[in-house]
């Protein structure tokens, strides 16, 4: 019927959808390893600390990965490829 394909396409939507919060979420936790090493290891001084904890988060920030990017690692970690768009059915 109609609204089982409906329901199955609803239902990949959010799988899709949870697959990339946990992409984002896997990104975030790099940044903060990446936050926590230079702030521990190579800042030198108060100053340095301050500027590798800010500005790694600004530039990851700025630098954030597209919806494209993020489709192909989901891609590459999951398997499950972007649900079409409305109008492609």
């Amino acid at each position: 019927s109609k609204y089982a394909g409906e329901n199955m396409s609803e239902s990949e939507d959010k799988q899709y959808a949870g697959y990339c919060k946990k992409v984002w979420i896997l990104y975030a936790l790099l940044v903060v390893v990446l936050i926590i090493i230079l702030v521990t290891l190579v800042a030198s001084d108060n100053e340095e600390r301050f500027f590798f904890a800010v500005m790694p988060a600004a530039a990851a920030y700025v630098f954030r990965p597209t919806d494209r990017f993020i489709g192909k690692v989901v891609l590459r970690l999951f398997g499950v490829e972007p649900p079409a768009a409305s109008g492609e059915e």
